[in-house]
């Protein structure tokens, strides 16, 4: 009797653990339940401990953090979607906030030339990535890897040691805590944030773009049997993810005033982070407003680790501890571990 009844523990077991992926990955009606409570825990966690933790200066001023974070994520998740990765996001940062600083510091551009070169370029270098990935089945960690080391050598050569300028005025305006929208006071970067959410979220789930964009992560094959363009959502989905990176070196460089070489380096693990500890998982599992969440999520985080002495390495320690607590959760699902 004690085979039997040892076969019904384990299923039992299986179905819990699936129940739990399912919360972690699905959020039981696109509700990411398990990460609402975790950051819920949170703000009470950081209330108790931190004084002045709740201020509404306080608060804006997380919210900002996270729309730099969340706003990285959003390509991340189009890419983790698709099955991929995408290493290229701190080279697309630096990109853009050395050409904002220094186009319009040093050579005095119009700030709208500035944004539409640098749309152009992001949109361009990762149309490449994707495509590059798709043609030549090449694991698009290898080539974002690459393709990123590209882009930091160019500006590397560009830029040639000197200083870059200085950002925008409006823009400093625009990440500050204490801007204002419209007349309300809300930071504009953190209304910007929102509106993208929202739209993003929208267009993954409702339009043609979003369900052939579910179809390839799913299977890329199965995909293209039912003549979904792959290729054409591959490209979209890279340049994207490269713009949403450029949109966040520019708002960087307006946050602090100029650009640097480094700024871009702690977005590589938080985007990653942000889109898996939110439930997003490689191949069509999840969504945006996921990441929208564990951005939150990480910050909040992120916030009470400095309040209470930790440094920014033992906050990388933390960070990877999370990613392989959730990926070992996903491994017990057979299609998410042969992807992850």
């Amino acid at each position: 009797m004690s085979a039997p009844t040892n076969a019904v523990s384990t299923d039992t077991q299986r179905a819990k653990s699936g129940r739990i992926r399912d919360i972690l990955t699905r959020g039981k009606g696109r509700v990411p339940m398990l990460q609402l409570v975790m950051l819920a825990t949170l703000i009470i966690l950081g209330a108790s401990l931190i004084p002045g933790f709740t201020r509404l200066n306080s608060v804006y001023s997380m919210l900002i953090i996270a729309s730099f974070l969340g706003l990285a994520a959003l390509g991340q998740t189009l890419v983790v979607l698709l099955g991929g990765l995408d290493l290229s996001v701190p080279a697309f940062i630096v990109l853009s906030a050395m050409l904002t600083s220094e186009l319009y510091g040093t050579y005095g551009w119009p700030f709208p030339a500035i944004a539409a070169f640098i749309v152009l370029v992001s949109l361009v270098v990762g149309g490449i990535s994707g495509y590059i990935s798709h043609k030549y089945r090449v694991q698009p960690l290898i080539v974002t890897l690459g393709v990123g080391t590209v882009v930091t050598g160019a500006t590397l050569i560009w830029i040639g040691g000197k200083q870059p300028g200085s950002a925008p005025a409006f823009l400093s305006n625009f990440v500050s805590p204490v801007g204002t929208t419209f007349g309300l006071k809300i930071p504009p970067a953190v209304v910007l944030w929102c509106l993208l959410a929202v739209g993003i979220g929208l267009i993954l789930r409702h339009t043609k773009f979003g369900k052939s964009l579910y179809a390839t992560g799913s299977s890329i094959r199965a995909a293209e049997l039912a003549l979904v363009p792959t290729r054409r959502i591959w490209v979209s989905a890279f340049s994207l993810s490269a713009l949403s990176a450029a949109v966040v070196g520019a708002l960087l460089a307006g946050f602090s005033g100029s650009a640097d070489l480094t700024m871009g380096d702690p977005y590589l693990f938080q985007s990653l982070t942000a889109v898996i500890v939110g439930g997003t998982a490689f191949g069509a599992r999840g969504d945006y407003w996921h990441t929208f969440i564990g951005a939150l999520l990480l910050t909040v985080l992120s916030t009470i680790l400095i309040g209470v002495g930790f440094s920014s390495s033992d906050q990388t320690i933390i960070y990877g501890i999370l990613i392989l607590v959730v990926v070992a959760g996903y491994s017990r699902d057979r299609a998410l571990r042969d992807r992850v």
